[in-house]
């Protein structure tokens, strides 16, 4: 009786210390920062829109993100818009 329950802790805390093996070595694989606005190529590229639309013409790809995302908003574009709007 007392080789069966030796046998049985030997069992468990083999299976205990396999599974910490095995979460110690799955590791997670995290992409690089890809947030755009952390990106020095993607605010000193051309807007990939610019050939295409005049007033993204000078703009950057970042400023072209911001200015979807103002229009999307309603944001003002222009300091004399803006100047309207708080008078």
């Amino acid at each position: 009786m007392k080789k069966f329950v030796a046998s049985g802790a030997a069992l468990g805390a083999g299976l205990i210390l396999l599974k910490a093996y095995n979460d110690k070595k799955r590791k997670v694989w995290i992409y690089e920062d890809s947030d755009m606005r952390n990106s020095y190529e993607i605010d000193h590229e051309e807007s990939v829109n610019a050939p295409y639309d005049h007033a993204e013409e000078g703009l950057t790809q970042l400023d072209s993100a911001y200015r979807a995302e103002w229009q999307a908003n309603a944001f003002p574009q222009t300091k004399k818009q803006l100047e309207e709007l708080e008078s």
